[in-house]
């Protein structure tokens, strides 16, 4: 058995990840998990539901004037979304 130099747990994950079918679905749950930290605490607060499909984000709000707000700033969300996740991800913003 060939041994290795020791490697971090997140060295590790990456491994695993970049030998999986998955890694994309990783990346676009890790990109959404920063919605509170991109939108602030009290937007967070006004979103009811979340979830991706094939890259499109899609958020349901409680607030009409809210919706119209996040409709304004799709493109910078997504862009510090991808950023913060480090991965092109999400593609796309859909407001419900």
């Amino acid at each position: 058995m060939k041994r290795t130099d020791p490697m971090s747990i997140r060295q590790i994950i990456d491994k695993v990840l970049d030998n999986s079918s998955r890694k994309n679905e990783y990346m676009e749950q890790r990109a959404m998990s920063y919605w509170p930290d991109v939108v602030g605490p009290g937007i967070n607060r006004l979103t009811q539901r979340r979830y991706v499909s094939r890259g499109v984000l899609h958020v349901y709000v409680s607030s009409a004037p809210l919706k119209t707000e996040l409709e304004f700033q799709k493109s910078s969300i997504i862009a510090a979304l991808n950023s913060l996740a480090g991965s092109e991800a999400l593609t796309e913003l859909r407001i419900h």
